[in-house]
């Protein structure tokens, strides 16, 4: 399922256009990007958490020279899986 797709299905649930769907969408998106940016992590209970993580400075390998190169320290999101969510899965 992409964004369109889900947009979509917003739409049949709740009855309404795809364009207001496409609005509510946007808006739990934003407000899950805010919550990672002000308090780095996002739990919704029954689905699971979003969380920044650190990632330290490594060196890794170009794959076509086989040449190490450094690979800066950088931040990204991790998912963990609610029960809720993994027991329906």
């Amino acid at each position: 399922m992409n964004k369109s797709h889900l947009v979509a299905y917003v739409a049949r649930e709740l009855q309404t256009s795809r364009l207001q769907a496409a609005a509510l969408v946007d808006t739990v998106l934003a407000g899950v990007r805010q919550g990672l940016v002000e308090d780095g992590s996002v739990t919704l209970s029954g689905f699971g958490t979003f969380e920044v993580k650190n990632r330290k400075a490594r060196v890794g390998r170009n794959p076509q020279t086989g040449e190490p190169i450094q690979i800066d320290a950088g931040r990204r999101v991790g998912f963990r899986v609610g029960k809720a969510l993994r027991e329906s899965v």
